[in-house]
Protein backbone atom coordinates (compact mmCIF):
# COMPACT_ATOMS: atom_id res chain seq x y z
CA UNK A 1 0.00 0.00 0.00
CA UNK A 2 1.13 3.18 -1.11
CA UNK A 3 0.47 6.48 0.81
CA UNK A 4 0.80 10.65 0.34
CA UNK A 5 3.47 12.28 2.93
CA UNK A 6 4.55 15.61 3.48
CA UNK A 7 8.25 16.36 5.10
CA UNK A 8 9.98 19.42 6.08
CA UNK A 9 13.56 19.45 6.46
CA UNK A 10 14.11 17.71 3.61
CA UNK A 11 17.37 18.60 1.76
CA UNK A 12 19.94 17.20 4.07
CA UNK A 13 20.34 13.47 6.84
CA UNK A 14 17.80 11.91 7.90
CA UNK A 15 15.32 13.69 5.98
CA UNK A 16 16.65 13.48 2.19
CA UNK A 17 17.00 9.77 3.54
CA UNK A 18 13.30 9.55 4.23
CA UNK A 19 12.43 11.04 0.90
CA UNK A 20 14.91 8.84 -1.05
CA UNK A 21 13.58 5.41 0.67
CA UNK A 22 10.30 6.64 0.00
CA UNK A 23 10.32 6.96 -3.50
CA UNK A 24 11.68 3.56 -3.96
CA UNK A 25 8.39 2.26 -2.44
CA UNK A 26 6.14 3.98 -4.68
CA UNK A 27 4.84 6.41 -2.12
CA UNK A 28 4.21 10.02 -3.21
CA UNK A 29 6.18 12.98 -1.30
CA UNK A 30 5.58 16.45 -0.75
CA UNK A 31 8.56 17.54 0.68
CA UNK A 32 9.68 21.38 2.31
CA UNK A 33 12.93 22.50 2.18
CA UNK A 34 14.62 26.11 2.50
CA UNK A 35 16.65 24.46 -1.48
CA UNK A 36 14.60 22.16 -3.47
CA UNK A 37 18.04 22.72 -5.46
CA UNK A 38 19.81 20.56 -3.41
CA UNK A 39 17.11 18.13 -2.19
CA UNK A 40 16.86 17.65 -5.82
CA UNK A 41 20.58 16.96 -6.49
CA UNK A 42 20.79 14.72 -3.24
CA UNK A 43 17.96 12.61 -4.79
CA UNK A 44 20.17 12.42 -8.38
CA UNK A 45 19.71 8.99 -10.08
CA UNK A 46 16.08 8.47 -8.02
CA UNK A 47 13.09 8.90 -9.85
CA UNK A 48 11.43 12.00 -8.68
CA UNK A 49 7.89 12.03 -10.61
CA UNK A 50 6.25 11.43 -7.16
CA UNK A 51 7.89 13.95 -5.75
CA UNK A 52 6.64 17.98 -4.62
CA UNK A 53 10.05 19.92 -3.79
CA UNK A 54 8.51 23.04 -2.38
CA UNK A 55 10.65 26.30 -1.14
CA UNK A 56 8.38 26.58 1.95
CA UNK A 57 9.58 29.15 4.89
CA UNK A 58 8.09 27.57 7.92
CA UNK A 59 7.68 30.30 9.84
CA UNK A 60 5.20 32.07 7.07
CA UNK A 61 1.95 30.02 8.17
CA UNK A 62 0.47 31.05 4.61
CA UNK A 63 3.65 29.41 2.54
CA UNK A 64 2.93 26.00 4.77
CA UNK A 65 -0.95 25.81 3.95
CA UNK A 66 -0.32 26.52 0.37
CA UNK A 67 2.08 23.42 0.51
CA UNK A 68 -0.01 21.43 2.40
CA UNK A 69 -2.85 22.01 -0.06
CA UNK A 70 -0.86 21.23 -2.87
CA UNK A 71 0.13 17.40 -1.18
CA UNK A 72 -3.91 16.95 -1.47
CA UNK A 73 -4.93 14.10 1.27
CA UNK A 74 -1.63 13.16 3.19
CA UNK A 75 -1.41 10.26 4.69
CA UNK A 76 1.79 10.81 6.91
CA UNK A 77 2.98 13.85 7.97
CA UNK A 78 7.20 14.28 9.12
CA UNK A 79 7.91 17.30 11.19
CA UNK A 80 11.55 17.27 10.73
CA UNK A 81 13.26 20.44 10.16
CA UNK A 82 15.84 21.75 12.63
CA UNK A 83 19.39 22.19 13.34
CA UNK A 84 21.28 22.66 16.35
CA UNK A 85 22.89 25.10 18.30
CA UNK A 86 25.99 24.80 20.43
CA UNK A 87 26.02 28.04 23.17
CA UNK A 88 26.14 28.87 26.98
CA UNK A 89 22.38 30.32 27.59
CA UNK A 90 23.86 33.78 28.32
CA UNK A 91 25.35 33.85 24.82
CA UNK A 92 22.24 33.30 22.87
CA UNK A 93 20.75 36.22 21.44
CA UNK A 94 17.17 36.94 21.73
CA UNK A 95 17.14 36.71 17.63
CA UNK A 96 18.79 33.37 17.53
CA UNK A 97 16.41 32.22 20.03
CA UNK A 98 13.35 33.64 18.60
CA UNK A 99 14.88 32.08 15.01
CA UNK A 100 15.23 28.40 16.51
CA UNK A 101 11.70 28.72 17.93
CA UNK A 102 10.22 29.34 14.28
CA UNK A 103 11.63 26.50 13.50
CA UNK A 104 11.45 24.15 15.79
CA UNK A 105 7.91 25.09 17.50
CA UNK A 106 6.01 27.74 15.10
CA UNK A 107 6.80 25.93 12.10
CA UNK A 108 5.42 22.87 13.31
CA UNK A 109 2.43 24.09 15.01
CA UNK A 110 2.23 26.02 11.52
CA UNK A 111 2.21 22.66 10.10
CA UNK A 112 0.12 21.07 12.25
CA UNK A 113 -2.99 23.72 12.24
CA UNK A 114 -2.68 23.01 8.41
CA UNK A 115 -3.18 19.73 8.07
CA UNK A 116 -5.49 18.73 11.45
CA UNK A 117 -8.77 19.58 9.85
CA UNK A 118 -7.96 17.55 6.73
CA UNK A 119 -7.25 14.21 9.30
CA UNK A 120 -9.65 14.83 11.38
CA UNK A 121 -12.20 14.74 9.25
CA UNK A 122 -11.22 11.49 7.38
CA UNK A 123 -10.58 9.97 11.14
CA UNK A 124 -7.19 8.82 9.61
CA UNK A 125 -3.63 9.60 9.57
CA UNK A 126 -0.38 9.70 11.35
CA UNK A 127 1.58 12.81 12.66
CA UNK A 128 5.63 12.39 13.26
CA UNK A 129 7.00 14.50 14.85
CA UNK A 130 11.30 14.48 15.18
CA UNK A 131 12.07 15.59 18.42
CA UNK A 132 15.89 14.19 20.11
CA UNK A 133 17.13 12.71 23.04
CA UNK A 134 17.62 16.22 23.94
CA UNK A 135 14.04 16.31 24.10
CA UNK A 136 14.19 13.92 26.98
CA UNK A 137 17.41 14.99 28.69
CA UNK A 138 19.21 18.22 28.72
CA UNK A 139 23.53 19.21 28.88
CA UNK A 140 24.69 22.36 29.05
CA UNK A 141 25.75 24.14 25.84
CA UNK A 142 22.50 22.72 24.40
CA UNK A 143 20.14 25.01 26.40
CA UNK A 144 18.48 26.78 23.07
CA UNK A 145 18.42 23.18 21.14
CA UNK A 146 17.14 21.54 24.40
CA UNK A 147 14.38 24.32 24.96
CA UNK A 148 12.78 23.86 21.42
CA UNK A 149 13.00 20.16 21.65
CA UNK A 150 11.22 20.49 25.06
CA UNK A 151 8.56 22.43 23.61
CA UNK A 152 7.97 20.20 21.17
CA UNK A 153 7.49 16.71 23.02
CA UNK A 154 4.88 19.00 25.40
CA UNK A 155 2.71 20.22 22.25
CA UNK A 156 2.87 16.55 20.72
CA UNK A 157 2.14 14.75 23.99
CA UNK A 158 -0.86 17.17 24.24
CA UNK A 159 -1.75 17.06 20.60
CA UNK A 160 -1.68 12.80 20.90
CA UNK A 161 -4.52 13.31 23.46
CA UNK A 162 -6.33 15.37 21.51
CA UNK A 163 -6.86 13.57 18.46
CA UNK A 164 -6.74 10.24 19.61
CA UNK A 165 -10.44 10.15 19.09
CA UNK A 166 -10.66 11.27 15.33
CA UNK A 167 -8.24 8.08 14.39
CA UNK A 168 -5.01 10.24 14.03
CA UNK A 169 -2.13 8.65 15.62
CA UNK A 170 1.00 10.65 16.46
CA UNK A 171 4.73 9.69 17.65
CA UNK A 172 7.55 11.58 18.94
CA UNK A 173 11.03 9.96 17.10
CA UNK A 174 13.80 10.96 19.62
CA UNK A 175 17.09 9.84 17.87
CA UNK A 176 20.60 9.67 19.03
CA UNK A 177 23.80 11.31 17.40
CA UNK A 178 23.62 9.93 13.50
CA UNK A 179 25.67 10.78 10.62
CA UNK A 180 24.71 13.27 8.82
CA UNK A 181 25.62 17.19 8.22
CA UNK A 182 23.47 18.00 11.89
CA UNK A 183 26.94 18.65 13.61
CA UNK A 184 28.23 20.76 10.42
CA UNK A 185 27.44 24.56 9.04
CA UNK A 186 24.66 25.35 8.45
CA UNK A 187 23.03 22.26 10.28
CA UNK A 188 25.16 23.53 13.49
CA UNK A 189 24.75 27.28 14.72
CA UNK A 190 27.40 29.01 17.39
CA UNK A 191 26.98 32.13 18.97
CA UNK A 192 28.36 35.57 17.71
CA UNK A 193 29.90 36.36 20.49
CA UNK A 194 30.77 33.82 23.66
CA UNK A 195 31.66 35.06 27.50
CA UNK A 196 34.26 34.52 29.93
CA UNK A 197 34.08 31.42 32.12
CA UNK A 198 32.83 29.10 29.98
CA UNK A 199 35.54 26.33 29.53
CA UNK A 200 33.49 23.46 29.41
CA UNK A 201 31.54 24.07 27.16
CA UNK A 202 34.30 25.81 24.70
CA UNK A 203 35.55 22.30 24.96
CA UNK A 204 31.90 20.37 24.00
CA UNK A 205 31.60 22.71 21.10
CA UNK A 206 35.14 21.58 19.55
CA UNK A 207 34.63 17.87 20.23
CA UNK A 208 31.36 17.88 18.65
CA UNK A 209 32.12 20.40 15.22
CA UNK A 210 35.02 17.00 15.19
CA UNK A 211 32.24 14.06 15.41
CA UNK A 212 31.32 13.88 12.19
CA UNK A 213 31.85 10.36 10.59
CA UNK A 214 31.78 8.94 14.59
CA UNK A 215 28.52 8.68 15.53
CA UNK A 216 26.46 5.69 16.10
CA UNK A 217 23.39 6.31 14.10
CA UNK A 218 23.08 5.14 10.20
CA UNK A 219 20.28 7.77 9.28
CA UNK A 220 19.32 4.95 6.48
CA UNK A 221 18.33 3.04 9.21
CA UNK A 222 16.75 5.49 11.59
CA UNK A 223 14.27 6.45 7.85
CA UNK A 224 13.17 2.51 7.46
CA UNK A 225 12.59 2.69 11.40
CA UNK A 226 10.36 5.88 10.96
CA UNK A 227 8.76 4.08 7.71
CA UNK A 228 8.10 1.10 9.81
CA UNK A 229 6.63 3.14 12.39
CA UNK A 230 4.23 4.68 10.28
CA UNK A 231 3.04 1.42 8.97
CA UNK A 232 2.04 0.09 12.22
CA UNK A 233 -1.59 0.23 14.00
CA UNK A 234 -0.40 0.62 17.00
CA UNK A 235 3.17 2.74 18.27
CA UNK A 236 4.76 4.19 21.05
CA UNK A 237 4.24 7.70 21.94
CA UNK A 238 7.76 8.12 22.55
CA UNK A 239 10.22 6.12 19.99
CA UNK A 240 13.99 6.08 20.65
CA UNK A 241 16.42 5.57 17.68
CA UNK A 242 19.50 4.48 18.53
CA UNK A 243 21.38 2.69 21.23
CA UNK A 244 23.19 6.23 22.61
CA UNK A 245 19.52 7.45 23.01
CA UNK A 246 17.93 4.62 24.58
CA UNK A 247 21.29 4.91 27.00
CA UNK A 248 20.22 8.37 27.83
CA UNK A 249 16.68 8.22 27.96
CA UNK A 250 16.92 5.16 30.36
CA UNK A 251 19.74 7.51 32.81
CA UNK A 252 17.41 10.36 32.72
CA UNK A 253 14.16 8.20 33.94
CA UNK A 254 16.56 7.11 36.71
CA UNK A 255 18.12 10.71 38.05
CA UNK A 256 14.55 11.95 37.60
CA UNK A 257 13.07 9.48 39.89
CA UNK A 258 15.50 10.17 42.12
CA UNK A 259 15.49 13.77 42.26
CA UNK A 260 11.16 13.22 42.49
CA UNK A 261 11.71 11.30 45.58
CA UNK A 262 14.71 13.59 47.01
CA UNK A 263 11.85 15.70 47.05
CA UNK A 264 8.77 13.96 48.24
CA UNK A 265 9.12 14.98 51.74
CA UNK A 266 8.40 18.57 51.54
CA UNK A 267 6.30 17.91 48.46
CA UNK A 268 3.52 16.28 50.59
CA UNK A 269 3.48 19.18 53.37
CA UNK A 270 1.93 21.76 50.51
CA UNK A 271 -1.39 20.21 50.77
CA UNK A 272 -4.34 22.05 52.63
CA UNK A 273 -5.46 20.35 55.53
Amino acid sequence: MTNTWFITGASRGLGLELVRQLLERGDTVTATTRSPERLLAGLDGADTSRLQALAVDLADEEQVKRAVEAAGDIDVVVNNAGYGFLAAVEEVSDAEARQMFDVQVFGVWNVLRAVLPSLRARRAGHIVNVSSILGLTAFGGWGLYCAGKYALEGLTESLAAEVADFGVRVTLVEPGYMRTDFLRTPSIGLPTSTADGYPAIREMTAAHLAMPGTQLGDPAKAAAAIIAVAAQEKTPLHQLLGSDSYGLAKARIAALTEDVEAGRELAVTTDVG
